[in-house]
């Protein structure tokens, strides 16, 4: 009876169960999907992830605690060459499963399963996913970036306001007749251009 084993033996011995989960090890790690039951897949990913986490420490050790579960150098190389480099930065969850639906026959539930890091398509809909940033709800429809605020109304107003000039400029720049006097320039200009308010007290006097 099974009290409180929570281990599923799959309907084999220990040592079939044993040898049968090395061998998907293998499979998985040399072509880095496999497809098979759903009970077996769940199994071999909690046997084949502490491997893979093993291989992340290249020594000596632990390739030979890789070596006493897989059987064959020929993964051990592969896992610890090429599998190791790609899952550096990962911490965890090495693998993925994904159901396909029934078998026929004894419609038992079948999936691949297969090393995250290996399948390009996935990696791409992540990157993209990951591109966008997540901006908060609070306050939709109002402009939350410097970019996108409403300049002041008072740098708007600043350059709205032309320069005032004085008398002196007003003089300077009309034109001037030969031979013509101060007070007739003046007479020339226009009046919108000079107010009184502008002008200072003592050029008012002098002009009177």
């Amino acid at each position: 009876m099974r009290h409180n084993n929570k281990i599923n033996h799959l309907g084999r011995t220990y040592s079939h169960r044993a040898a049968m989960l090395s061998n998907m090890a293998v499979s998985l790690i040399t072509h880095k999907r496999i497809f098979t039951t759903l009970a077996k897949a769940k199994e071999l990913r909690k046997f084949v992830e502490p491997l893979i986490t093993k291989s992340k420490d290249d020594t000596t050790h632990s390739r030979r605690l890789v070596f006493k579960e897989l059987q064959d150098k020929y993964a051990v190389t592969e896992l610890f060459k090429d599998v190791a480099q790609k899952i550096s930065n990962r911490p965890g969850g090495y693998t993925r499963i994904i159901k396909t639906g029934n078998r026929l026959g004894d419609n038992a539930s079948m999936c691949f399963i297969e090393l995250v890091d290996y399948n390009e398509l996935m990696l791409k809909d992540t990157k993209k996913a990951a591109a966008k940033t997540r901006r908060s709800r609070r306050g939709t429809g109002k402009a939350t970036t410097e970019e996108t605020a409403p300049a002041p109304k008072k740098a708007k107003a600043e350059e709205t306001l032309a320069p005032v000039e004085t008398v002196e400029e007003v003089v300077d720049s009309a034109p001037v007749e030969d031979n013509a006097s101060v007070e007739e320039v003046i007479d020339t200009t226009p009046v919108e251009e000079i107010s009184v308010e502008d002008t200072p007290v003592e050029e008012t006097q002098k002009a009177e």
